[in-house]
């Protein structure tokens, strides 16, 4: 199952989730994007204007609180009430990834489903940037362990190179917000209470990963582009060829 966390209210672009992406509110373009690859996708929300907006669309919603402080955290509060068994793996889409490929959503889901059954907590991808991206704080970075599991995750430049041509020419990481777990393992996940990191990077991954628990990564190839500011949006725009309405 794909579940879209879709929380109204943000605080780099206001109300994001609702921007105009083809003539279509955004979480509405991610959620019939995720629809193509599978025929279970709900969206997750925390504001009745848009359940009406999903319903009116044909995309499946579910309401869920205000006061989560994650996207995890909802899609928690979701699984229980649509009763979802403990073993079901559920997909973590963002709602402002609207582009992402389909053939890396397909590759992703069978690769969550095998590192999860083979002992690893969580899943997610990540992708080659270059050392300007690597040094944009709006960009997630990733370091890796030799197993392509996740040892941190960071809005700072890491590795931190002291060599100034190592810097330059170091292959960096950065992260693409979908995620997947267990039913099970999500609800754990929301149960661990080490969240200073977490609040420190406003990174919600952080919170598995301080809890000693394994993130199987997945390195994809990937033009798609999450959209958490006008900035994003506009390039976009420019890169889809769609009218930014703002």
């Amino acid at each position: 199952m794909i579940i879209i966390p879709a929380r109204l209210a943000s605080t780099r672009f206001k109300e994001k989730i609702l921007c105009d992406i083809n003539g279509e509110p955004m979480f509405v373009a991610t959620a019939k994007n995720a629809l193509k690859v599978s025929d279970d996708v709900v969206v997750a929300c925390d504001d009745e204007s848009v359940e009406q907006i999903a319903k009116k669309h044909g995309i499946k919603a579910v309401m869920t609180s205000k006061e989560h402080e994650s996207g995890s955290d909802r899609i928690n509060e979701a699984c229980a009430s649509l009763g979802l068994r403990d073993d079901e793996i559920v997909i973590n889409i963002q709602a402002d990834e609207p582009f992402f490929e389909l053939e890396n959503l397909s590759k992703f889901m069978g690769f969550a489903r095998s590192s999860i059954k083979n002992g690893a907590f969580m899943a997610s991808c990540f992708k080659s940037i270059d050392f300007k991206s690597a040094s944009d704080p709006n960009i997630v970075k990733v370091v890796l362990d030799s197993n392509l599991n996740a040892l941190y995750f960071s809005r700072s430049l890491i590795p931190y190179a002291r060599d100034e041509k190592e810097r330059a020419s170091h292959e960096y990481f950065g992260h693409i917000g979908i995620y997947a777990y267990s039913v099970a393992t999500l609800r754990a996940f929301c149960a661990f209470n080490d969240r200073s990191l977490e609040n420190t990077e406003k990174l919600e991954q952080l919170r598995a990963l301080s809890a000693g628990q394994k993130i199987a990564m997945l390195k994809i190839s990937t033009k798609s582009m999450g959209i958490d500011t006008k900035e994003d949006y506009e390039k976009a725009a420019k890169i889809y060829g769609f009218e930014a309405k703002i």
